[in-house]
């Protein structure tokens, strides 16, 4: 049902996200590499130049950046926004679909780079390109629950696709980390999220396959369009809002039309998604993209604004959040690096560089 599932009704409000607690976001940062490969350099190796490409050029981590590297950037960005020792922290989360471990948490990692150890909890979620809301959700839960005043929350991922599949086009690496606090520290204050999920198979990776498979017809309306439109009409229905009441809202991009699409039939406007929309610039960042593109709008709000966040995982599901920003705002961005500053921090490579920087050439 492409217009998104109504079932609910009435009992929408029940089932509405909100912890006892009041909670926000107390700290946000934001990571990007600074090497781009261009949309063009994939098209030239693959369609000798005749196929185009949907965004200009992706972000691609260097030989020695991983996930787990990325994650305490843009932790570390995070934590000077949010002005809090890294102690106070009682949970570390790390969502992605590229831990640089099978076995062995990046959570702990990034817990001990930043000073957040012994005493936290520490784990990875995983749930393809929705595992950064999940764990910004379980943060939400952690700290409006009372079992702890900060949670780090964070969504990052560098992307793989398989050598001439559409996916090499756009799948890029970044990401973001959010500190969930008390909403009387909070520069925004959560509002109340929704999560909707089913079994859809739109795209997986079996265990040992080096490169992920999408299943076609499965990916747009069916996966995508379903799980977002749905997860964001239960959210406004729930809290009595519209898109007209959104400064600005921001969806998972894996590329650039489909959240415009989406924002689209919801009935926003192109100037409300704008600020959030870096897929062209730095591609599908997976974990990273919606929650990346938060901060990029965070960069720009005003205290009063409400901000929606829409997340979507393959297999599938989607988590939709709304946000109010506070007066806080304004003070707080101003301790670390933009986002648009890390987007226009770029050094352009070459596709064989690509391949050497992302282990894609294997020797026998």
């Amino acid at each position: 049902m492409l217009d998104g599932d109504r079932r609910f009704g009435e009992k929408t409000t029940l089932m509405l996200l909100k912890p006892i607690r009041d909670v926000g976001i107390a700290g946000y940062g934001a990571y990007v590499p600074r090497y781009r490969l261009p949309g063009s350099e994939v098209d030239r190796v693959w369609t000798d130049g005749r196929g185009g490409s949907p965004i200009k050029e992706k972000a691609v981590p260097g030989p020695d950046e991983d996930t787990a590297t990325m994650s305490v950037e843009a932790a570390r960005n995070a934590l000077a926004r949010a002005g809090v020792e890294a102690a106070a922290i009682r949970a570390v989360w790390v969502g992605s679909e590229s831990h640089p471990y099978a076995v062995k948490p990046t959570s702990t990692i990034v817990a001990e780079a930043i000073g957040a150890v012994p005493a936290t909890q520490a784990a990875d979620w995983e749930f393809a390109c929705k595992a950064g809301t999940e764990a910004f959700q379980a943060a939400i839960g952690f700290v409006g629950s009372g079992m702890a005043d900060y949670a780090l929350a964070i969504g990052m991922d560098t992307a793989q696709g398989r050598p001439g599949d559409a996916l090499e086009y756009t799948a890029g690496a970044g990401g973001a980390a959010y500190i969930l606090g008390p909403a009387e520290v909070s520069l925004a204050v959560v509002e109340g999220s929704f999560s909707y999920v089913t079994d859809t198979p739109d795209f997986f990776r079996r265990p040992y396959q080096h490169y992920p498979q999408h299943g076609s017809r499965f990916t747009g309306d069916p996966a995508y369009f379903k799980h977002v439109l749905a997860s964001s009409r239960q959210l406004m229905d729930a809290l009595g809002t519209t898109p007209a009441d959104y400064a600005a809202a921001v969806f998972h991009q894996p590329n650039p039309k489909f959240p415009e699409r989406a924002a689209k039939i919801l009935g926003f406007k192109p100037e409300q998604t704008q600020a959030g929309l870096l897929c062209p610039m730095v591609g599908n960042t997976y974990a990273g993209s919606s929650m990346l593109g938060l901060t990029s709008i965070l960069d720009e709000a005003q205290p009063g604004d409400r901000l929606l966040l829409v997340s979507f995982g393959s297999g599938a599901g989607s988590d939709a959040i709304s946000l109010r920003v506070t007066d806080r705002i304004g003070e707080r961005r101003g301790r670390a690096p933009r986002t648009r500053a890390y987007v226009e921090r770029r050094k352009a490579i070459d596709y064989g560089m690509y391949v050497r920087y992302r282990k894609k050439l294997h020797m026998h």
